[in-house]
């Protein structure tokens, strides 16, 4: 039987718009106090998060350890939800680094 779907609770989320998200990433980014280079985001001087639009989402790169060459684990940010996770992504991150120098 076609019905409603078991998670609509009969309103839509707002629709995604990334460029708004994509400002909101960069400012959050700069908030922890990264350094910004181009559409990288850097701590002491090793790049640490990459973000660029692409079509629809954004596209993120975080670096897995503190490194001057680091392995980046990928993300595709397209929903508010998504951007939460990045966000709260990266502060856990920056606390592990932090123990660890």
């Amino acid at each position: 039987m076609a019905g409603p779907d078991d998670n609509d609770f009969g309103f839509a989320p707002p629709p995604f718009k990334p460029d708004e998200a994509l400002v909101q990433i960069r400012r959050a980014l700069r908030d922890l106090k990264l350094a910004e280079r181009g559409n990288a985001y850097e701590l002491r001087g090793k790049r640490v998060v990459e973000v660029a639009r692409e079509g629809d989402a954004i596209a993120v790169k975080i670096a897995r350890k503190l490194a001057l060459t680091p392995e980046w684990d990928r993300q595709t940010v397209a929903s508010a939800a998504a951007q939460r996770k990045l966000q709260d992504e990266v502060k856990k991150r920056l606390a592990r680094w932090e123990q660890e120098d």
